[in-house]
């Protein structure tokens, strides 16, 4: 299917994800448009863009008075919260979104279809703990999912206008909820991994591995440390604490952060990963000279029922210490 701008704006409000979209259509299935759609937003957009995004929502608990496709869907999404909602959790919601947006500088964003207003605002009162600088990654992934959802209702809604021979569909909010089931290949992907079985998605459009360093110290990403990806191929079947054994590990590839704190390539295009050890180092001594530590490395281990994902390992670092979390 092709798409116009204004499907995509309906999706996601950010306009370089939008133009980015067009580019990439038709598509030839809704699995195929989420694949694009994931590369685009994790790889390509910016967090200037992310933002952009975010604005485009109403904040929960809040209608928008626009009566566009984007606002119809919004109000779907928000019916579950909207139907449980009370005078005194709608005002206690008010007030912590008011506490979000002030600490963060953005509304809060979390997929909010099924959700009632009691767990979104349990969630909001959890992730208001976060740092800005891990906290603008975990709505970049609620806004993901949210692209998603609306992708599936836009194609469905397409689909169907299609066969009646319309040149253009008028969304039925109502039927294309109902059809948004056709989402569930992606999420149970993942179970499906887990039996040793490969997914049914298109091939990647990322490499299996990739990293994300940000600098929580300056707030902002840090651009410009060297990455290197190892496999260990060692004599014992797994590397030992303790033990030196330089050379079991093999490098897959090796890249540089670029002005977004994105690591690039750092091994090939392949489908199914090679179960094993991996290895991903950090030159943070040489971005920053004073800091504690001279380089960074993390070792971890994927199994064979884990071959067919995706691993992201950010690394969050300030001059005298690290922290780290699997990505999706």
């Amino acid at each position: 299917m092709d798409f116009e701008e204004k499907d995509m704006l309906a999706c996601c409000g950010s306009t370089k994800f939008v133009r980015e979209m067009v580019l990439a259509s038709p598509f030839a299935s809704l699995d195929l448009a989420v694949s694009a759609a994931r590369d685009i937003w994790f790889n390509k957009v910016d967090v200037s863009g992310w933002l952009e995004a975010f604005a485009a929502h109403p904040q929960i608990g809040e209608s928008s008075s626009s009566n566009t496709t984007s606002a119809g869907w919004s109000r779907g999404e928000q019916s579950t919260a909207v139907a449980t909602a009370t005078d005194s959790s709608l005002q206690e919601l008010a007030e912590w979104n008011a506490r979000y947006r002030q600490k963060f500088g953005h509304i809060f964003i979390i997929c909010a279809s099924g959700r009632s207003t009691d767990e979104i605002l349990a969630e909001l009162k959890k992730r208001y703990s976060n740092r800005p600088i891990v906290e603008i990654e975990i709505a970049a992934t609620e806004q993901m999912k949210v692209t998603e959802l609306r992708l599936a209702k836009l194609i469905s809604a397409k689909a169907e206008a299609a066969s009646k021979g319309d040149s253009y569909p008028t969304v039925d909010t109502k039927k294309a909820e109902d059809r948004v089931s056709i989402i569930g290949a992606h999420i149970t992907a993942a179970s499906e991994a887990l039996a040793g079985k490969p997914p049914q998605v298109p091939s990647r459009t990322r490499p299996p591995i990739t990293s994300h360093v940000l600098d929580v110290a300056r707030g902002y990403p840090a651009a410009g440390i060297e990455v290197n990806l190892e496999m260990w191929n060692g004599n014992q079947a797994r590397p030992q604490f303790g033990k030196t054994d330089t050379s079991g590990w093999i490098l897959q590839g090796s890249s540089t952060t670029d002005k977004d704190g994105r690591s690039g390539q750092l091994m090939k295009m392949v489908d199914a990963l090679t179960p094993g050890i991996y290895r991903i180092s950090f030159n943070t001594g040489k971005y920053c000279p004073n800091g504690f530590f001279p380089y960074v490395s993390i070792v971890f281990e994927i199994r064979e029922s884990q071959k067919w994902e995706h691993f992201h390992v950010p690394l969050l670092l300030s001059p005298f210490s690290f922290s780290t979390y699997r990505g999706s």
